[in-house]
């Protein structure tokens, strides 16, 4: 099966890209881009560290993503499974790239540039909900920032309201297929409630 070996060859394939994709590129957030991140409720975070990469889902019932300043963003690290794949790689190497959906919206936002996770309680403090705070912030320093074109989601239809899910496999099925007699059926029946108690 033939490959790409080069750069060069995928140039050839492709062509250059068109004025539009280049110079919407900026090395802060805008004032354009800052309202995109406001609005944003889902952002997908994706790293790279000594084990692989990774590609995690960060989802808030307001701003995923709070602006401290154009070069600067601040991500709370709400309850999850304590896998901790995503800081696990910033703190091996850094490097993150971010992806702000909006509901409803096919076009989306990019950032890169680098990433520390923080301890720092006044920082923690600042994102205390219902009672709860993070156990971390993760400070990202934006490299770059620009729209995504929207082709992937129109293609996708993912805002069209239809519902693709049945018959998909469930939490539990997922936990039976890695572990025989892994009890799935109890664990889906219980899950919606942990997760109630446990969101924040």
């Amino acid at each position: 099966m033939p490959k790409v070996t080069d750069i060069a060859q995928l140039e050839a394939i492709y062509g250059i890209p068109a004025k539009a994709s280049l110079i919407k590129v900026a090395n802060h957030v805008t004032p354009l881009s800052a309202k995109w991140i406001a609005a944003s409720r889902l952002c997908v975070i994706a790293t790279v560290g000594s084990d692989g990469t990774d590609a995690s889902p960060r989802g808030d019932d307001g701003p995923v993503v709070r602006i401290a300043d154009p070069k600067t963003l601040l991500i709370p690290d709400w309850r999850g499974n304590n896998r901790m794949d995503t800081l696990r790689n910033i703190v091996a190497d850094g490097r993150i790239s971010l992806l702000f959906l909006v509901q409803g919206v096919n076009v989306c936002l990019r950032v890169n540039g680098t990433a520390e996770v923080h301890l720092d309680a006044d920082l923690i403090n600042q994102f205390e909900d219902k009672g709860q705070a993070p156990r971390s912030v993760v400070v990202v320093h934006v490299a770059e920032v620009y729209c995504q074109c929207a082709r992937a989601l129109m293609r996708a239809g993912t805002w069209n309201g239809e519902n693709h899910g049945a018959g998909l496999p469930t939490v539990g099925d997922f936990l039976n297929e890695a572990e025989t007699g892994f009890d799935g059926v109890t664990y889906d029946a219980a899950r919606g409630a942990r997760a109630a108690k446990t969101m924040w």
